[in-house]
């Protein structure tokens, strides 16, 4: 028996079939779990993630468009999830912004405040904005399981990662907060810190090859991360195998935050 079968959830941050977003949601649908999605406003945006889906196996999938940044936006998604499915047990956001002028070697002290201000909401409010409008409907549902995805950048100076970084280190802790209000729901908040992967998002961080080049040499088990790698990870936090983990951040990096130098 598939261990996410009779789990339906919402899937925000598909955007090509290299994104984290997409391995985590095929390996959710492949454990038996129904799965709707969110992805950014525009035809062109939609036919990316709509032809990303079908890759997937998703013919004519639940796709509704939603700029995270707009209060509107992400009530008229969850409004329309609410008439359309009659439960959520899981929420995935997977999505992330900063103006990648900032994102390269040496430019951190440059950042701009509306830059910054921009990669916090993007990044790390849409969490908690999120997690207020899932916490009736996985209340209903008694309880569910909320992910999101970082990075170690939010912990240790990673050249290039810049603001993206203390963005990270927000969404981390907001996790945290969102599990300590949320835990009397049963409705459980996890990070992932996925290692880097080569997605069209990472290709705007500078040093984004370093980082991909050096990871083999150092990480314990000799390999860059593979979606596969965090898929699995999220079909683990969102099943039932997960019931008493909350407010944690799980490294799926092939180890490599453990090395020293």
């Amino acid at each position: 028996m598939a261990i996410l079968s009779g789990k339906t959830g919402l899937i925000f941050g598909v955007a090509n079939d290299k994104s984290y977003a997409w391995h985590i949601a095929r390996s959710l649908a492949d454990h038996g779990a129904r799965c709707a999605f969110a992805c950014l406003p525009g035809d062109k945006n939609e036919r990316r993630t709509r032809k990303a889906l079908e890759s997937m196996g998703q013919i004519d999938p639940w796709l509704a468009s939603c700029d995270a940044g707009s209060d509107a936006d992400l009530d008229a998604v969850f409004e329309r999830y609410a008439t359309d499915h009659d439960r959520m047990d899981f929420l995935i956001h997977s999505i992330a912004f900063a103006d990648r002028q900032w994102l390269a070697q040496g430019a951190f002290t440059q950042t701009p405040r509306a830059a910054y201000l921009s990669a916090l909401d993007i990044s790390a409010y849409t969490l908690a904005a999120m997690a207020q409008r899932a916490r009736e409907p996985m209340s209903a549902s008694g309880g569910g399981s909320i992910l999101a995805m970082s990075y170690y950048g939010s912990e240790k100076v990673v050249p290039g990662y810049n603001v993206m970084g203390v963005a990270k280190a927000a969404l981390e802790c907001t996790a945290r907060y969102l599990a300590s209000d949320l835990g009397e729901r049963n409705i459980r908040v996890n990070t992932i810190s996925g290692g880097p992967l080569r997605t069209l998002a990472s290709s705007a961080v500078g040093g984004i090859m370093d980082m991909l080049d050096g990871v083999p040499a150092k990480a314990p088990l000799r390999r860059n991360v593979t979606g596969e790698d965090v898929g699995g990870t999220a079909v683990f936090l969102v099943s039932d195998l997960a019931s008493g983990v909350t407010g944690e951040n799980i490294y799926v990096d092939c180890g490599v935050h453990t090395v020293g130098v």
